[in-house]
Parts: C-alpha cells; sequence; structure tokens
C-alpha cells in the first residue's frame, strides 16, 4: 500500500553539503533524519564492494593528482559508452582507501568542495555498520538503499556481481530481513539473481526517462524494449512478477511538455500502484541546474530555485520515497 508520506533516502548522503559517499555525507545526512541512504556500488580490483557513484574516479578522488597511479589511466566502454579515466576494477581496495574523496560539482556545490581532500571512499560494509549504529543511537529503524552499478559490464569482466553481493550483505548481517534493505538497479537480470540467493529485502528497478536498460540492450539489441515502455502499464504488468518496486527519473512524473513547463503528475505512479509496486523517484534537488525550466529563479545555476513547487507535483503523485541531495530540505517538505 502507498505510504501516507514518502520515505527521504539521503542520496549518496547529504550530497547538497558535503561530497558524496563520504563518511560525513552519510554522517548529515542520518543527523538531518533521513529514512535511508543511499550507497552506490561498485568493484574493486579484489572484488570489494566500494561506494562510488560510477567506477571511474577520476573527478570524484584526487587519483588524477597522484603520479604512482597516472599509468592506471585508460579508455573503456562501459554500459556502451566510451570513458577515458581511473577504474576502481584496476585497483586493490588497499590502494582505493589511499585516495581521497572531492566534490563532483564544484562550481555547483563549493561549500561541498570546501572538504575535499579530507576523507577516504568507504566500502559497502563501512556504510552498512555506520546506519546500524546510527539506527541504534538514534532508536529507530534507518534503511540502505544499495544501487547495483553496471552489473553487466562487470560481469564481462569476471565479476560475480549477484554472488559478491549477496556474500557481503550476508557478512555484513544485512541479508536476513532484520534491518530494511532495498536493492536496486537499472538492471533488472541481476536483482531476480540476488534475490534468488536468498537476500531479503525490497527489489526496485531504476527507469530512466529515456533509453533501454543495458542488460536487455546486452541480449536482445534493438529489440530491447524501452524505459518508457517498462514503465507503461503493459510493461508495469511484467515487472509486478519480477521486483517490488520501480524508482523513476522525477521527469517521468513531471512530464514536461514540449516548452519544459510541468504536466504533472502523470499517471505512473497511479498505475504501478495499481499493481502493488512502490514508487520512489529522484532527484529531488533545490538548485536551478536540476530544476525544471518554469520553476527556476534568478541567473545562477547554484541558486536555489522555487524547488517546493516542483516537489508538490511529486508529492501529489502519491509517491512512496524520493532522493534528495539536501536531506534537511527534503525531511522539512515532505514530512
Amino acid at each position: 500500500m502507498p505510504r501516507r508520506r514518502p520515505l527521504v533516502i539521503g542520496h549518496r548522503g547529504a550530497p547538497g553539503y558535503r561530497p558524496e559517499h563520504t563518511r560525513s555525507s552519510y554522517d548529515l545526512a542520518l543527523a538531518l533524519g533521513v529514512d535511508a541512504v543511499e550507497p552506490d556500488v561498485v568493484f574493486s580490483s579484489d572484488g570489494v564492494l566500494v561506494v562510488r557513484h560510477e567506477n571511474e574516479i577520476g573527478s570524484t578522488t584526487d587519483v588524477a593528482s597522484r603520479p604512482e597511479f597516472a599509468a592506471r589511466r585508460t579508455t573503456r566502454a562501459v554500459d556502451g559508452v566510451e570513458l577515458t579515466g581511473w577504474f576502481t576494477e584496476d585497483f586493490t581496495w588497499a590502494e582505493l582507501s589511499t585516495l581521497r574523496c572531492r566534490e563532483r560539482l564544484p562550481a555547483l556545490r563549493p561549500g561541498s568542495a570546501s572538504f575535499d581532500g579530507a576523507q577516504p571512499p568507504l566500502r559497502l560494509v563501512d556504510v552498512l555498520d555506520i546506519v546500524r549504529a546510527a539506527s541504534l543511537e538514534r532508536g529507530r529503524e534507518i534503511g540502505v538503499v544499495v544501487e547495483i552499478k553496471h552489473a553487466t559490464y562487470f560481469e564481462s569482466r569476471g565479476f560475480d556481481v549477484a554472488g559478491a553481493v549477496a556474500a557481503q550483505l550476508t557478512a555484513a548481517g544485512w541479508g536476513a530481513g532484520e534491518l530494511p534493505l532495498y536493492l536496486e538497479s537499472f538492471e533488472s537480470t541481476v536483482l531476480r539473481r540476488v534475490r534468488d540467493l536468498g537476500i531479503r529485502g525490497s527489489y526496485v528497478y531504476l527507469l530512466e526517462s529515456s533509453g533501454s536498460a543495458y542488460d536487455l540492450v546486452a541480449a536482445h539489441g534493438r529489440h530491447a524494449p524501452t524505459y518508457a515502455e517498462q514503465a507503461a502499464p503493459g510493461g508495469l504488468d511484467v515487472l509486478a512478477g519480477i521486483v517490488d518496486g520501480i524508482s523513476v527519473d522525477k521527469r517521468m512524473i513531471l512530464a514536461p511538455d514540449r516548452l519544459g513547463r510541468a504536466s504533472g503528475p502523470s499517471r505512473v505512479v497511479g498505475d504501478a500502484h495499481a499493481r502493488g509496486l512502490r514508487v520512489f523517484t529522484w532527484t529531488c534537488r533545490p538548485e536551478n541546474a536540476f530544476l525544471t525550466p518554469q520553476f527556476r529563479s534568478g541567473r545562477g545555476k547554484a541558486a536555489f530555485g522555487d524547488y517546493e513547487a516542483e516537489w508538490r507535483i511529486i508529492a501529489a503523485a502519491g509517491v512512496d520515497g524520493v532522493f534528495a541531495d539536501h536531506p534537511d530540505l527534503a525531511v522539512g517538505f515532505f514530512h
């Protein structure tokens, strides 16, 4: 059943204020009252689940300034997109732990960038332990939403993605359902595989507003269904037999028209609820750079626009969870 108020999920912690996926980012999100936090996971060369938004880490760590790692710079095709930089799968966890994190969007978030160079990357187990301790300290259950990144890509490089996720969740005491766990991915194949390994949690399929899932493209080529087709009633009928929920790009709810003006809320949330699926959306951000044009104020991309007007449309849609970069603003609005 839909929640009376949506979960507020700290998207990579509290990256509006601290570099994403750092200890201080998660600590701040928890202090600001989130219901859950969201770590993205990628792999080190020795199979450790590392918490980074992407496996390319040139813009989110100081690796580019480390002469001992200069030769690791390379070019890879990740999900069909060619990228040049430094990739987590070329480093052991011991090597990655010597790096220091940086703000990914320093021009938009200079306050966060002031904390550059102060903190090492985290492993999934570190975030799980942080949240367990915070739940005990604060006397309330706090969830973790684990996003599995680039599963087909990592499998092509020899990693047992589902097996590693299941093993590391189990070892950390998060695999048996005692604590609120959500597993999400833009690829439904890996979610089915993790579920088949007995990990108890809620499985959530991420949907972009355009394009197709890479696991489906790898399997079916040009015949792969699009995300839009999967979000349509017939596609949701199929997903209802595979996952517990969907997490949609906010554009799919706001439904901007040809002039870029929001015409939503669209029917996607109601259609999903009618099939017993929960619906999350991403990402609630206040800066002009991320808002639908009609809600922008002033000239600067970093300035806060009329984000509450945009969020009112999202709330009216009846979503079950929102991902937010500024947890205090989201908790204040949605709770």
